[in-house]
């Protein structure tokens, strides 16, 4: 371990704790973010019963799965390696991507593609859009799986908010994930020139100020692994959070000379590394009783209002402040209560194979609920506890872990105990991370819509509280139908949504009150906690149904699509802010 050189007058004081030089190959790469090798001695030993293999999900000979150079053990489910890469495409995507397309992307036939999509829909994790297969909330419950088991987002996440709100700058969080960097929590400004990264976002350490940081604690392997990595992808096209860079053949010196430089300062700046104009400073917040790092803390801004000296003479002192306050939080946070298992799988599986048939792949679905085994009061299960908790048997438990071994996804202790890596956070997170309420409900509505054949629209209470705005909408098919385009503002009182939100009711009807021969009926949208936050309404002309009938036959739709999008909208919402609008 290098000795710390005095500090340099007027720099601010080191942390508690050391950091460590990139050469000094000292000390174990940290559980957040490493990557464990599964031998294959180690799984061969592990005898799993025949019946645990779905026969129609047997592997296709024509089918490849991208598994990365090393070959899958054994017992792997390929169906789930298969599931797995499909998400991380559309991932990759945006968010959206063509069947076809993913049939290019990931390698596999067409029609296991189709079984895929399939049997992700069935489960809410993606919706079919025409021939488009488009990332769902529902998916977002792995991502959260692994950001409720690692505790961080629900213990520092709020410090962070309140440094952001007090210097109005973006404010971060961010986990070490091999040899690159994976954002866990983000509290952003809204400005016209805004950072555009999201929870799940990963990039490559050698562009960023937390990378040095977390470059301190590795190993000779590790420094190895990177540049390797950058051998591979020398413009960083792995990294689809950033756009592709020349290669450059002074960055190794550059990023070890950082290293060395935060293993002395205790801190580390990026000045301009990831795009001309931004700038960042960043500091560790370590793990109670050691020195190991569990998250870097950063504070982002753009030269226009900051440069990198600006930045560590003004803000890095409150920074600093701000990740001691982590560490306390850290240190006196009370230990997770366990949780009650969730109910078991079989019924569901079994149904939804009566349903669609061979269309729909059970190991998948089965493997991906493994994943949700892992929560706050579970951040390490055993094999037992994980089957407890998701309803199946040992062996699909066990086959569905060894898969994720291979993946990268999660880890096992010596004594016997998985974790989860922040590469889970891959599985969709980043594209939904970001998004609105209006964008949840809009899919919503459209089914709602076909269903009731009357127009649709969700609106919310404007910050005076005497208008409200239509944010989503979804106009029916008639000659003559009701119109009310998103970003319309009305008169809270004369309306059935604006009555709603004003009375707190738990539904209201209103009856050619705003427009002659207008008939509106509205039912409310909350969030997490409870509180209404926006209304569903449907609007019809006056002909059409009687007061009665609409109460009688649509109220229920109503309230059944409003509790659709309230799932969504709790999950999306969890470790994430929801704009309204």
């Amino acid at each position: 371990m290098p000795a710390n050189p005095p500090t340099p007058a007027g720099d601010p004081p080191r942390p508690n704790g050391p950091l460590r030089s990139p050469r000094g190959g000292l000390g174990t790469p940290g559980a957040a973010g490493r990557e464990a090798a599964v031998p294959e001695a180690a799984v061969a030993e592990v005898a799993v019963p025949q019946d645990a293999i779905v026969p129609d999900d047997a592997v296709a000979p024509d089918d490849a799965v991208a598994t990365g150079d090393a070959v899958a053990p054994q017992e792997a489910v390929a169906p789930l390696m298969r599931g797995i890469a499909v998400l991380r495409e559309l991932t990759a995507a945006g968010g959206t991507m063509s069947l076809s397309g993913l049939e290019r992307a990931t390698g596999l036939a067409r029609s296991t593609v189709d079984r895929i999509a399939a049997t992700l829909a069935r489960m809410g994790h993606v919706r079919l859009d025409g021939r488009d297969v488009v990332l769902a909330p529902p998916v977002l419950e792995l991502g959260n799986a692994y950001l409720a088991a690692l505790r961080l987002p629900a213990l520092l996440g709020g410090l962070a908010n309140q440094l952001a709100d007090e210097l109005d700058e973006s404010v971060s969080l961010a986990v070490a994930d091999r040899d690159g960097i994976r954002f866990i929590h983000q509290a952003t400004r809204r400005r016209a020139m805004s950072l555009s990264f999201r929870i799940g976002d990963l990039l490559p350490a050698e562009r960023t100020a937390p990378g040095p940081l977390f470059a301190t604690e590795w190993t000779d392997a590790d420094w190895n692994h990177w540049r390797t990595r950058r051998t591979t992808d020398p413009d960083g096209r792995d990294f689809p959070a950033l756009p592709p860079r020349a290669p450059d053949a002074t960055l190794e010196q550059d990023f070890a000379r950082r290293t060395d430089q935060a293993a002395r300062d205790g801190w580390a700046l990026d000045d301009q590394l990831i795009e001309p104009g931004l700038v960042a400073v960043s500091v560790p917040v370590r793990h109670p009783g050691t020195s190991r790092i569990a998250c870097v803390a950063s504070m982002v801004s753009h030269t226009s209002r900051h440069t990198a000296e600006d930045l560590r003479a003004t803000l890095l002192p409150r920074l600093r402040e701000a990740a001691d306050a982590m560490q306390r939080a850290l240190h006196e946070s009370a230990p997770p209560q366990p949780m009650s298992p969730p109910g078991p799988l079989a019924l569901w599986t079994g149904a939804s194979k009566q349903e669609l048939r061979r269309e729909f792949i059970e190991s998948l679905a089965r493997g991906l609920t493994v994943l949700t085994a892992f929560d706050e009061g579970r951040p390490e299960p055993t094999l037992a506890e994980a089957a407890r908790a998701t309803g199946l048997t040992r062996a699909t438990t066990r086959r569905a872990l060894i898969t994720y071994e291979h993946l990268g996804l999660v880890t096992r202790s010596p004594t016997g105990a998985f974790s989860l890596t922040p590469r889970v956070l891959a599985l969709g997170f980043p594209p939904l991370s970001r998004t609105t309420l209006p964008r949840i409900a809009a899919p919503h509505l459209e089914n709602l819509t076909d269903l009731i054949q009357e127009s649709t629209s969700l609106a919310v209470l404007t910050p005076f509280g005497d208008e409200i705005r239509c944010t989503a909408g979804v106009q029916a098919r008639h000659v003559m139908s009701v119109s009310i385009e998103p970003g319309t503002h009305l008169p809270a009182p004369d309306t059935a949504a604006g009555r709603l939100l004003l009375e707190g009711t738990p539904h209201t009807l209103v009856d050619e009150q705003w427009e002659e021969g207008l008939r509106a009926l509205a039912v409310p949208v909350h969030d997490r906690t409870g509180r209404t936050i926006a209304a569903l309404t449907m609007t019809a002309h006056a002909a059409r149904r009687t007061p009665e009938e609409c109460e009688r036959d649509l109220l229920p739709h109503l309230w059944t699509t409003a509790a659709r999008i309230e799932a969504d909208l709790h999950m999306t919402s969890r470790f994430t802010r929801v704009p309204l609008t």
